[in-house]
């Protein structure tokens, strides 16, 4: 209840915080300049985290053709196996 109630506060501190009325602290045009600002950042920081999360994937999946070869070499290693 209290996180319902803080999250409600901080939303409208923000829609009062960009108001473009006289009685508003009108914001708009720093928030505006604050995003032009991070954007570039978290674009890095995105890219970042795509390319290490592309690296694992191909890491994983050099793993699982090496599993796969080996559960076949031991297939081909053991034949008649299971027929009694």
């Amino acid at each position: 209840m209290i996180a319902l109630t803080i999250g409600i506060v901080l939303i409208l501190f923000a829609v009062y915080a960009v108001l473009p009325v006289s009685w508003s602290l009108q914001w708009w045009q720093e928030v505006v300049q604050f995003l032009k600002g991070a954007v570039p950042i978290l674009a890095v920081f995105i890219g970042l985290i795509a390319f290490f999360v592309g690296v694992a994937d191909i890491k994983d999946k050099r793993e699982a053709r090496k599993e796969e070869e080996e559960e076949k070499a031991e297939k081909k290693a053991e034949p008649g196996k299971g027929t009694t």
